[in-house]
């Protein structure tokens, strides 16, 4: 029987501001973060699989640089 209970992160540490993750009922991923544990973002196993590979290939970094100007 599948669990539904939430698995923080790895690379949350002991720090404060940890990423839960967890599959629902219906085969969809769930993640929450720790400041605001009743904000729940949920999506397709694949749709994740795709953000973290492009995260991953360095496909997001622009939106964490530094404004200009």
């Amino acid at each position: 029987m599948p669990t539904y209970t939430w698995q923080k992160s790895s690379y949350s540490g002991n720090a404060g501001n940890c990423v839960y993750v967890r599959n629902d009922r219906g085969g969809r991923l769930q993640l929450r973060e720790s400041d605001v544990p009743d904000t729940v973002l949920t999506t397709k196993p694949s749709t994740f699989d795709t953000f973290i590979r492009a995260a991953k290939a360095g496909a997001l970094d622009h939106l964490t640089a530094p404004a200009s100007g």
